[in-house]
């Protein structure tokens, strides 16, 4: 069956966004006086909350991340989003041919999501169905986030189609009784560890170039029809 709706991620699936984000991060950590390696910050932060993320630096890497390293982070982050950020090719010219109700679901706040979207030219396309972590209890890899937005657009989950970069994304939608799918085309997906978790995550499908995405849905939706 064709979906009643299709649930996107931000960083990484709609904006370019995650090299520069992973980027910020780390300046975080080497202010807060640790040290994380980039192949770590993926494999630990990448699709999570910031909430999440200041606990695992906590309870595994031992740092105290306090509210200024926080602030200090995220103007940074918004100065690189402000001079670097781009959408991911293909998704401007895809969004109106998709011809399905879509969202966005994203572990950023509100704030976040909307600058990155705005600096990219896609707010207009998204507004108003923008969901953040900040407004359940918990995020992704918890299927909170993406069922809080299959009930506000009023789709059935087991309908929704998630479009996904990061393993706790994918996992999120699993765990949601979704479909998922896992977008390999952004600038960060060549890191070959993370290509070799989004495969174990088990997505219904891999796939790098977004103007496919509408045949891709079609495809699923007659393979439904076949089998």
């Amino acid at each position: 069956m064709m979906p009643e709706l299709v649930i996107f991620d931000c960083d990484g699936v709609l904006v370019d966004s995650e090299a520069l984000s992973v980027s910020a991060l780390l300046g975080m950590v080497k202010l807060a006086g640790g040290s994380v390696s980039e192949d770590a910050a993926y494999e630990h932060f990448l699709g999570r909350s910031m909430t999440s993320v200041r606990e695992i630096l906590g309870r595994d890497f031992g740092l105290d991340i306090t509210d200024l390293h926080l602030t200090e982070m995220r103007v940074e982050l918004m100065r690189k989003f402000r001079e670097e950020l781009k959408p991911i090719a293909g998704v401007k010219e895809m969004l109106p041919k998709l011809g399905l109700p879509f969202c966005v679901a994203s572990s950023g706040t509100l704030d976040r999501i909307r600058y990155a979207l705005d600096v990219t030219g896609l707010l207009g396309l998204m507004e108003p169905h923008l969901f953040s972590a900040t407004m359940v209890a918990k995020g992704k890899p918890a299927p909170d986030l993406f069922l809080h937005a299959a009930a506000s657009m009023r789709a059935r989950p087991r309908k929704c189609l998630v479009v996904e970069d990061s393993p706790a994304g994918i996992i999120a939608a699993r765990a949601a009784g979704m479909r998922v799918l896992a977008f390999t085309g952004g600038s960060h997906a060549g890191n070959p560890t993370l290509k070799a978790r989004l495969a174990s995550s088990e997505p219904d499908f891999i796939f790098a170039d977004m103007l496919q995405l509408p045949d891709l849905i079609a495809g699923l939706g007659a393979r439904d029809r076949a089998s």
